[in-house]
């Protein structure tokens, strides 16, 4: 059936204009220069085909080395997955089960009858999924079917983060204090928790990506912690064992990027900094880090080597350290697979990991020597999500508008699954892209990722670019001083946008104010009926208006166009010279500003809708409603009465579109502040609703199992009326 849909549209979606569809499904991101990926006339045999057995980004990104090398490439796709960009970009692509990751993408019976089906000679796992899962190897060994990736042995030795850990310690290798065993039960937890000394970490022995994972400062919280941890563990991974280790406060997370062959020879690849981290999944990255320097790094780099080869490592593998303020560092973990971050690797060193592991797996020797091995410039990659940034809870929905940002050369790059038109479900990682950016200096880098994030356009879901953009230039995060606790420290009330400055602010008003002004102009050049006005058609020169940004008030603008194209526009008495690059079609509105006094400066912000009295503007990232009234709506909306609000403070909403694991309560419990109510979990992750104060159940409307819309009513407390009458 997809053999026949990717068929017909090749031949509906040919020939001439329309072709260019057919091949930005196929040829995603190409546009985007990567130094990385850069062409090579001679790759020597490695393999004919080979199955990808994972989806969405990191597919897309295997597939397209693959082709570079000319391999072609075997898809997998779930029932939700059939019309994904993976599926299209692939040669071939193969069904293996409905949504539900257990059935599909962790599904080993059917991945190895695609791999019979196809003739595929090799698999490359991506990360996530059976990227770490020694039992998906030995499968492949068993059908002579080679994996890209390490061997089963290795995997198991190191793959499993207890494991690792012994390995480690035996290898003399500097780790964190903990228990190196399987915790047994909450009980068990909680007397390895006291023994180390709280605060403790509680996470999975399998799998990464935050999954799993869970800090736990007292008792309570470490019997809640392994209750979650297992719970999302084995829905991630098929495995809920779990570890405990002491929780290293203010850390930097730093990691030595891996690769070696199967001749003995394993190299090691500038940091990584992934300190930018969100409950445990990281948000932001950049290679180098400027906390390392080229001592550390090199006893970074050899301990890492030295752990790999004592357990016969091959192909890409990262060692994952806390660096303490002092440079002390300490192993956390290796992950036995390719991360989510390489591109920033690839960036720095020109390397193409994908193909070294290809290369790897075929048998071939590494082309070049530690010595080899150089840092050039400086790289940065913002995770960007499907997600509430404020609530931190996943988006789903169809991406009805989707423009990634162009750089110079190879400055940005892209890494997505995804075109315009594409589906965010709650099956899956909602992962939307991995924009990265590079630059000859950290300071290059970082400019080149605020203008990226600036002009990446997406509607339809909600994302958490208004926190990346947020963070990219803030003043700490500029300064190099990060964290492991960095967002958590900034941020101690949650992220709520981005706080308007006199500057941004002053921006959105004139921004705001240039947007009515040009489509007042449009509106008087053209009729109804789409031709032009006649001669003599009333011409505007000058705009007198009121502009408020959000609930603030709004203020005397006055806009007034000058013979040169550009506007003076006059806020509240203070002027400032605008003039923008805007053709009234496209969301991006790039504006120059010039005071009197001749202060320059440029802003790049989104032009998102428009309101009957106003604009929504994205600035920073971060969307403002922007009024814009005529003295006389102006005079008017002082009349104009609030619609009362809804009380909601009785009922416990769904966080987000998902599935219902439990409900703890039922109708006539008395329930104490802070109690669990119910666990909702969404794309991997699971949400704990507690109640919110001392109350009654008057109602439960939903049940285990059962899927729930975003803000759907799952409980409902009795008033305080009702419980006096009932008493």
């Amino acid at each position: 059936m997809l053999g026949q849909l990717r068929s017909h549209l090749q031949h509906t979606l040919s020939p001439s204009t329309p072709r260019a569809l057919w091949a930005q499904c196929t040829l995603h991101s190409r546009r985007t220069s990567m130094r990385a990926l850069a062409t090579s006339t001679d790759y020597g045999k490695t393999f004919d085909k080979i199955l990808i057995a994972n989806r969405g980004e990191i597919a897309c990104r295997v597939i397209k080395t693959a082709r570079k090398m000319g391999i072609k490439t075997v898809a997998i796709y779930s029932d939700a997955d059939a019309n994904s960009l993976h599926v299209r970009m692939a040669d071939e692509a193969v069904h293996v089960g409905p949504p539900a990751t257990s059935k599909s993408y962790l599904n080993i019976p059917n991945i190895i009858g695609a791999i019979k089906q196809t003739g595929a000679q090799a698999v490359h796992p991506g990360y996530g999924f059976l990227s770490e899962n020694s039992h998906f190897v030995h499968a492949l060994d068993e059908i002579g079917c080679t994996f890209i990736g390490p061997n089963e042995k290795a995997m198991a030795a190191m793959g499993d983060k207890i494991q690792s850990k012994i390995f480690a310690h035996e290898a003399r290798v500097s780790t964190i204090p903990g228990f190196n065993g399987v915790v047994q039960n909450a009980d068990h937890a909680v007397e390895i928790a006291k023994s180390i000394g709280y605060p403790v970490m509680i996470k999975a022995s399998a799998g990464g990506g935050g999954k799993g994972m869970r800090i736990a400062w007292n008792d309570q919280e470490a019997r809640d912690a392994f209750k979650i941890s297992s719970s999302e563990a084995l829905s991630s991974f098929g495995d809920d064992r779990l570890l405990v280790e002491k929780f290293v406060e203010h850390p930097r997370h730093i990691e030595i990027q891996l690769i070696g062959d199967k001749h003995g020879n394993v190299i090691y690849l500038p940091e990584r900094e992934c300190s930018i981290q969100r409950r445990n999944q990281k948000v932001i990255e950049e290679a180098p880090s400027v906390h390392i320097d080229q001592a550390t790094r090199k006893a970074m780099g050899e301990q890492a080597v030295a752990l790999a080869k004592a357990v016969g490592y091959y192909s890409a593998g990262t060692c994952e350290f806390l660096v303490d303020p002092k440079r002390n560092f300490y192993f956390l973990e290796m992950n036995t697979r390719l991360q989510v971050e390489h591109p920033i690797t690839e960036y720095i060193t020109g390397l193409d990991l994908v193909e070294q592991m290809i290369r790897v797996a075929a048998g071939q020797q590494l082309g070049f020597k530690q010595s080899d091995v150089k840092i050039n410039g400086w790289a940065f990659e913002s995770r960007v999500y499907a997600e509430d940034p404020e609530k931190y809870l996943p988006s789903i929905g169809t991406l009805n508008k989707y423009i990634e940002p162009k750089g110079k050369g190879d400055e940005v790059r892209c890494d997505s699954g995804i075109i315009e038109g594409s589906e965010i479900s709650i099956y899956y990682d909602p992962l939307i892209c991995k924009l990265c950016t590079h630059g000859a200096t950290r300071d290059e880098a970082m400019k080149n990722m605020e203008k990226a994030l600036d002009e990446y356009v997406i509607k339809g879901v909600t994302h958490n670019i208004p926190l990346l953009r947020d963070v990219i230039s803030h003043p700490r995060f500029v300064q190099g001083k990060l964290s492991t606790a960095f967002l958590a420290e900034e941020y101690p009330k949650g992220f709520k946008g981005h706080r308007l400055t006199e500057q941004t602010r002053e921006e959105l008003v004139a921004a705001a104010a240039l947007a009515h002004a040009k489509r007042d102009l449009r509106n008087r050049t053209w009729v109804s009926g789409g031709g032009p006005l006649t001669e003599g058609a009333p011409q505007r020169d000058q705009w007198d208006l009121f502009v408020g940004v959000g609930a603030d008030a709004p203020v005397p603008v006055t806009l007034k166009r000058n013979g040169d194209g550009s506007f003076l526009v006059d806020i509240d008495g203070k002027p400032v010279t605008i003039s923008a690059d805007w053709p009234l079609e496209s969301p991006i509105l790039r504006a120059a500003l010039k005071t009197p006094e001749g202060t320059s400066r440029t802003a790049t912000l989104q032009y998102l809708e428009s309101h009957p009295l106003g604009y929504k503007l994205a600035h920073h990232g971060t969307k403002f409603d922007v009024v814009v009234h005529t003295a006389l709506q102006n005079a008017l909306s002082k009349h104009m009465k609030e619609k009362p609000k809804l009380d909601l403070t009785r009922m416990i909403l769904a966080p987000m579109p998902g599935s219902v694991v439990s409900v703890a309560v039922k109708e006539g419990d008395t329930v104490a502040e802070g109690a669990e109510l119910a666990v909702v979990e969404a794309m991997k992750m699971q949400n704990v609703l507690r109640a919110p104060r001392v109350g009654k159940i008057s109602k439960v409307f939903v049940q285990a199992g059962q899927s729930v819309a975003g803000d759907e009513v799952m409980i409902e407390f009795f008033g305080e009326e009702e419980v006096k009458k009932a008493a």
